[in-house]
């Protein structure tokens, strides 16, 4: 599949639902460490997805209301993400492609009501995000 090349700087925006959590997430940015340039900027390669990390984001669930915070990560690119032959360096090149999983993982849990207020006992929530590719010109396969 032929998709736009990511270049550093572009936007990875995650979805607010993640499972039973819903998250305030703001965008993150990719950081791209191809030697390969597209209008002046490094391409993005295998693996500098691992790179992007949103702390601090309020959640809450509907048992949870009273909000907690944690980090949004990518865990694993969509398979019409990673170019099979664009490749840097002999590293995949990143496509724009549809979505790519993510995990929220709980770093100050959502409380309940009641008295005391029990705590989520969840650590990690699944979800998913796209990329904004500011490239609209080159594209890999």
């Amino acid at each position: 599949m032929t998709d736009y090349i990511l270049v550093d700087g572009d936007e990875v925006n995650f979805e607010a639902q993640f499972g039973t959590a819903i998250v305030t997430v703001k965008a993150g940015n990719l950081s791209g460490s191809g030697k390969a340039r597209v209008d002046g900027k490094p391409v993005c390669v295998q693996d500098d997805e691992k790179k992007v990390s949103v702390p601090g984001c309020p959640y809450t669930t509907s048992e949870f209301t009273t909000a907690g915070k944690g980090t949004v990560t990518i865990s694993a690119l969509g398979t019409d993400q990673l170019a099979g032959k664009t490749k840097v360096a002999d590293k995949s090149v990143l496509l724009k492609g549809t979505k790519f999983k993510a995990t929220f993982e709980v770093t100050q849990p959502a409380m309940g009501p009641g008295s005391p207020q029990p705590p989520d006992p969840v650590k990690e929530y699944s979800g998913t995000g796209t990329f904004k590719a500011s490239n609209t010109k080159w594209t890999g396969s």
